[in-house]
Formats: C-alpha cells, sequence, structure tokens
C-alpha cells in the first residue's frame, strides 16, 4: 500500500493574454496533483472523465509521461472538458469551464495510502457524490486530502456548495484552501479563524496558502506560518496545486500517510508542519516561475533545496 489516489477532473486550460489565445496546456486541479506527485516519483493512480478525442489522448499521454496511472473507465465522456484560462497583466487567472463531471461505480485500483480530491469534482452535480461516496470508502486505508479550490463560476447553489465543501472538510485528515477561497466561504471571519474551526471539526491539519504574502496551517500543536518565496511571477496558473503536491509529498517523506498513521499525523509538531509547509512553498514557486502549471520533478525540487 504505497499508492496515492486522485480523484478529480482533468482538462485543457485555453489561455488567453490581452485577448489572444498564448497556448493550450493539460489542467485540472486534480490532475495537476496527481502529476506533481507522478513527477516526483510517488506512484500515482487517477480517476477522471474525459473522452477518447484528441484533447482527451494529449491529456492520457500526458498523464503517461509524468508517470501517473490513468485509472479504467476515465475515458467515457463526449468530449473532453476545457476552461477558458484569462490571465491579467500580474499573471493572474480567472476561468470559465466547459466541462461534463460524471464519475461511476468504484476505482478498480489497490487501497491507496492517501485518496485526494477537490475543486470541481467535489461540488458539480452529478459526480460530486460519487466523488465523495469514494473519500469515505477509502477512510479505512488512507489518509483523505482535500482542497475546496472553489470555482465560483460552475457553483449555482453557493448555500449547497458550502455544506459539500463542509461535510468534505469533516472526514478530512488534511485541507489545503487560498485565502480568497476562505473569503468566498465565509467573509464575515478571518481565515486563521475559519482554519481553527475547520481543525476542530476533523482534520488533523488544516493549510491556508495566501498568495505572495506566504502561508499558515494548523495543527493540534499549534500554528505555523512560512512565507513565500521570492520568484519572477510568470503565471500563477497552478500555485495552489503544487502546494498541495508539495505538503503531500513531504507528508509522506515523514512516513505520515495512511489510515494507520492517522493517530501520528494528528501529533504532528510544529517544527515537522513547518518543514511540511516550506516544502510546499518551494514547490508552488517553481510552479509559478514557469509558464502554465508545469510542476518539478525531484531532481528540480532538490536543487532548489540545497
Amino acid at each position: 500500500m504505497s499508492r496515492a489516489l486522485v480523484i478529480g477532473e482533468a482538462l485543457i486550460d485555453i489561455v488567453e493574454r490581452e485577448g489572444q489565445v498564448v497556448g493550450e496546456h493539460v489542467g485540472g486541479s486534480p490532475l495537476n496533483v496527481a502529476v506533481g506527485l507522478g513527477r516526483l516519483g510517488r506512484d500515482v493512480d487517477f480517476l477522471t472523465h474525459i473522452a477518447d478525442d484528441p484533447r482527451g489522448r494529449r491529456i492520457v499521454d500526458y498523464l503517461k509521461a509524468s508517470g501517473v496511472q490513468l485509472v479504467p473507465g476515465s475515458t467515457s465522456a463526449k468530449k473532453t472538458p476545457t476552461a477558458q484560462v484569462r490571465l491579467d497583466a500580474a499573471g493572474s487567472a480567472t476561468y470559465e469551464f466547459d466541462i461534463d463531471w460524471q464519475l461511476a461505480g468504484t476505482a478498480e485500483v489497490a487501497p491507496p495510502i492517501v485518496a485526494h480530491s477537490g475543486s470541481i469534482a467535489t461540488v458539480l452535480e452529478p459526480g460530486c457524490r460519487a466523488a465523495a461516496a469514494l473519500l469515505d470508502a477509502y477512510h479505512l486505508s488512507a489518509t483523505i486530502t482535500f482542497d475546496p479550490n472553489v470555482r465560483p463560476a460552475l457553483i449555482s447553489d453557493g448555500e449547497t456548495a458550502r455544506r459539500r465543501i463542509e461535510r468534505l472538510v469533516e472526514r478530512a485528515d488534511v485541507v489545503k484552501i487560498s485565502d480568497e477561497d476562505l473569503r468566498w466561504l465565509d467573509s464575515r471571519r478571518s481565515p486563521e479563524q475559519i482554519a481553527k474551526t475547520w481543525l476542530s471539526m476533523g482534520p488533523s491539519i488544516v493549510a491556508v496558502t495566501a498568495g505572495g504574502e506566504g502561508s499558515f496551517a494548523v495543527c493540534g500543536a499549534g500554528m505555523v506560518r512560512v512565507p513565500a518565496r521570492t520568484v519572477e511571477v510568470i503565471d500563477t496558473v497552478g500555485a495552489g496545486d503544487a502546494f498541495m503536491t508539495g505538503l503531500l509529498d513531504a507528508l509522506w517523506s515523514l512516513d505520515l500517510l495512511g489510515a494507520d498513521r492517522r493517530r501520528n499525523l494528528a501529533h504532528i509538531s510544529t517544527d515537522a508542519l513547518e518543514h511540511v509547509l516550506s516544502t510546499a512553498a518551494l514547490t508552488s514557486a517553481l510552479t509559478v516561475a514557469k509558464a502554465g502549471a508545469d510542476l518539478p520533478d525531484r531532481d528540480a525540487l532538490r536543487a532548489a533545496q540545497q
């Protein structure tokens, strides 16, 4: 039991800057996490919903090149989803999606050590119900990790989405979220207040990113803060997914993943958590320094850590 299972959307990002299409990239928040872990040498299974069309085949090739195993049944969509990604002068992105999200049955994989999902996969009908059920099913074997990565453009009922997100927070062991997403979820309270509330609901770690302001995380032992790495930002596509990847990789290296490590994870020290956040911040910094969600491999991460 040494594999990760990532559940969620895969799509093609059609990137625009100043009104001009500047490229098409393979994307999707869960896909980025799966690819990021694969590039770091982790064994990963990825369950998604794409088509056997040119864009879908491009996604399949991209996954294979990163060492990610596509779960059987993932290519049954009528067409592969897309996202129009519009970049402003600072490289910040806004999104408009064309996606049909569905899942059927259970993933034909061995019990994973960690099961991750989030973003569109956990709020968009009808597939969000199946995604949540799968995370529940894998709770007996795996650490459950969750990144809401809210996409308001796809949410027609805000209260229903908030309830779904809260239920997943209750079932997760590790939650990562941006301060921007927290403002959408609850503008009345500070990110620190919400993170502490969420920690009391069940997770062992709640991590919050704040772009150039760095990140913080809370655990049973307390709170830690880590500054953002100073880099020249090309664009922010995949920044949060890279942070999630670094977070998971660091916890994996500390032997804190798996249901049998749940108690150890709940007692993580603030020193260990600071190391985890620092690794996540570095992984994110290496990603925003490149165009698109081009997450680093193990060699690049090691070189940057020296």
